[in-house]
């Protein structure tokens, strides 16, 4: 019997940053290997990188960042994994799952490994309920449905803009955490899945996470991080609550909890200390700006909302420090590019049918 073809194989791009030779996608092949790889190469770019045989994909460096870009390649992060969003604005799928080169393939409590894109790619085609939240958590699952009291009128849902996935082994905890619990694993396997209500922030990390992009595509952009700027390991964070808002103007939905993978290596605190030191101090005003921003009416596409939230950005937190007016700058630059190497889009009204 011929074996099943893999869910939305011609429709999905697994994007990957990376400094180092993909020896992990070894135990990956049973679930990446039907589709397209795009391999986004942080630092050296003279560095040869090596993939395994048998992977469709293709690799891109520095250099061919800059090649592509020009003068935009400025908003593309050097020296730091929010470089992958490079992937995601060149990728010419529908959908997106990016996962960091440190992350294997976990089991399930009965000992079965996780096929976590097949979780995701569900996760994506199953409506989001944002709007009121079910008990019994996500209500499309087998074995569960909506709850007494559950409005029928609600019970449709929303288009599911992202999929974000959590990691048994390694939690992903900031600096502080880090050090107060430098041995704590992550062994609890929670079967569960959730829309985040709407109104509702979160923490979204990049290293386990699947979207949209004609949804949401635009506003994934992991702001500028590393090398030259005050501030590392806050991409994915800025990205999330980018397109938390804007998922919430738009009617779309978000959900987390399955896929797990397994997160093999704790990163060093110290460095980590170094990194995040400002953002710990910073989230404090960003987070209120968030909560109390109100997209226009008028904001009717992705890219109309990101460009008005980086002129909130300008305007309400440059006071913090001179690096939020360069990151409202590229959040600008980001759009420009985007919309050039995505012309057809550039139109659409994302996420209206």
């Amino acid at each position: 019997m011929a074996a099943p073809t893999p869910l939305l194989k011609d429709e999905l791009d697994i994007v990957i940053p990376t400094i180092r030779n993909l020896d992990f996608l070894e135990m990956w092949r049973p679930f990446f290997q039907p589709y397209h790889l795009i391999i986004v190469q942080d630092g050296d770019p003279s560095k040869t990188i090596k993939v395994p045989e048998g992977f469709d994909y293709e690799l891109y460096n520095r250099n061919d960042i800059n090649r592509i870009l020009g003068p935009k390649a400025s908003c593309i992060s050097f020296k730091d994994s929010a470089c992958r969003c490079f992937g995601y604005m060149v990728s010419k799928k529908k959908y997106i799952y990016t996962i960091d080169d440190d992350c294997f393939v976990a089991t399930n409590p009965s000992g079965h490994k996780i096929n976590a894109l097949e979780q995701h790619i569900k996760n994506l085609l199953c409506p989001s309920t944002p709007f009121f939240f079910n008990t019994l958590y996500e209500p499309f699952r087998e074995g569960a449905d909506f709850v007494r009291g559950y409005p029928f009128s609600l019970r449709e849902g929303v288009p599911t803009a992202v999929s974000h996935g959590l990691w048994l082994n390694i939690p992903d905890y900031d600096a502080p955490t880090q050090l107060v619990k430098p041995l704590e694993r992550n062994t609890r396997y929670v079967d569960a899945i959730m829309t985040i209500p709407k109104g509702t922030l979160f923490p979204m990390c990049g290293m386990n996470l699947a979207f949209d992009r004609d949804l949401i595509g635009p506003a994934m952009y992991f702001g500028l991080m590393g090398d030259g700027q005050p501030i590392g390991r806050y991409d994915d964070m800025w990205a999330g609550w980018c397109c938390k808002v804007i998922c919430d103007h738009l009617g779309l939905g978000i959900k987390t909890g399955l896929p797990y993978i397994y997160h093999s290596k704790a990163s060093n605190p110290f460095v980590n200390l170094r990194k995040e030191y400002k953002g710990i101090f910073w989230q404090e005003d960003i987070i209120p700006f968030f909560q109390t921003l109100v997209l226009p009416k008028e904001a009717t596409t992705v890219q109309k909302c990101y460009i008005v939230l980086a002129k909130q950005v300008k305007e309400k937190l440059s006071k913090i420090d001179p690096y939020f007016d360069k990151l409202a700058d590229a959040m600008v630059t980001w759009i420009e590019a985007w919309d050039e190497l995505n012309p057809a889009g550039a139109s659409l009204p994302n996420g209206k049918a």
